[in-house]
């Protein structure tokens, strides 16, 4: 077990319901759920393998891999929807070359969908490595992600 798991476990283990604080705080370390740290959070929460990986596969929030160095989440809540997000989705995996769920050859962008940025009065919403941006077109988001490029 990493030092790091066993820091978190240490941490959260005691808690009442302690998996999904565990799986935050192994995300929010590792950027994703490492599948070879499964077999050792289920052990230590007294926990199936399959319990700990239905959680991880449930939640969408939950990496089975390395994001890329930027994440980009679109929202696809309803408010973002009848402001043309369907759209706007559609031209991002088209622009990245890649669908949701998946980072680019270059490991510089990952896509996620979320569902709801809470930008509701500026849809369609767009988050970038922590930034939000409201009223997003297609434009905007090719300006965005060049933005991202050349910062990389």
């Amino acid at each position: 077990m990493t030092e790091d798991l066993a820091q978190i476990l240490n941490e959260h283990a005691q808690r009442p319901g302690p998996l999904l604080l565990v799986l935050h705080a192994v995300q929010e370390k590792f950027g994703f759920i490492p599948a070879e740290l499964v077999p050792e959070i289920a052990d230590r929460l007294n926990l199936s393998r399959a319990e700990v990986h239905g959680v991880i596969s449930f939640y969408h929030y939950f990496r089975h891999s390395s994001p890329g160095k930027h994440v980009v989440q679109i929202c696809r809540a309803e408010a973002c929807q009848s402001m043309g997000a369907e759209h706007l989705a559609r031209h991002a995996q088209q622009r990245l070359g890649i669908e949701f769920h998946e980072t680019t050859s270059d490991g510089l962008f990952s896509l996620e969908p979320v569902y709801c940025l809470g930008n509701c009065a500026c849809s369609p919403a767009v988050m970038i490595d922590g930034a939000l941006f409201g009223r997003v077109s297609p434009e905007r988001f090719d300006a965005l992600i060049a933005a991202g490029e050349k910062q990389s």
